[in-house]
């Protein structure tokens, strides 16, 4: 027990640390563009929220709820992604935000890390709207009207599926048991809305990895070296002595 555990370890820490680390090196803080863009927007966009002026433009660009019409909540989601949670510390949610996408950026590149962080956002908002359609009752699925009132933004469903998208294809159980995990836990032990779009989030980052991984191994795999054509036997030797079939006068 004590040697996979020690195997998985060095796997993980390869993967998840070691080989970003490399690309880092490789490529220099250019290649962390896009987590410094998303620790700058949630910073701006919490000094902007401290004055009461800003916080209805923060609220009108950012803010979705679950009674907004779907075009309006689709046009406010990117933005929601910089706009802090009112209820936690805006300065752990910066280092966690920025660790998540720095890390999906290096191993992944800006492309995939920005589509993983949206898809993952956007799962949450359109899957509370349909609990919310469904009503109270369906086993616990459904949502109460009263929870389309709740401001629902923050970066923490992208944060959370980025860090499961990034286990999963890493194939780092530790990781996942401690991100996607743990996120399971919270949705268990305090069952709010935030909880819900976590496991949203969870869900949608392991069927995009799975779809991801699956896509990879049907790609065929090209030779490294030009296949040459088979000739029949005694080709090479009549190209060798060419003249061997011509009558001596």
């Amino acid at each position: 027990m004590a040697a996979f555990v020690g195997r998985t370890l060095r796997g993980e820490w390869q993967g998840i640390v070691v080989d970003p680390v490399r690309q880092l090196r490789r490529r220099g803080l250019p290649a962390l563009s896009l987590a410094f863009l998303a620790a700058f927007g949630v910073i701006f966009f919490h000094a902007l929220a401290q004055r009461p002026t800003g916080a209805v433009v923060v609220r009108l660009l950012g803010g979705v709820k679950g009674d907004l019409p779907l075009w309006l909540a689709l046009l406010r989601t990117p933005v929601s992604l910089y706009v802090p949670a009112l209820d936690l510390p805006v300065w752990a949610g910066i280092t966690q935000l920025f660790l998540a996408f720095a890390l999906a950026e290096l191993s992944f590149g800006r492309a995939r890390t920005l589509v993983m962080s949206y898809a993952t956002t956007l799962a949450g908002t359109l899957m509370v709207r349909v609990m919310i359609a469904l009503g109270p009752g369906w086993g616990g699925l459904g949502l109460p009207r009263e929870i389309g009132q709740v401001l629902d933004t923050g970066p923490s469903a992208a944060v959370v599926g980025l860090f499961t998208y990034l286990a999963v294809v890493r194939r780092a159980p530790i990781v996942f048991a401690l991100t996607g995990g743990s996120m399971v836990w919270e949705s268990i032990a305090v069952p709010n809305l935030a909880g819900r779009e976590h496991l949203i989030a969870v869900g949608t980052a392991i069927a995009l990895a799975l779809f991801h991984e699956r896509g990879r191994r049907r790609q065929p795999v090209r030779p490294l070296l030009p296949v040459r054509r088979q000739e029949p036997p005694g080709a090479r030797a009549e190209r060798a002595c060419p003249d061997d079939h011509v009558a001596v006068g």
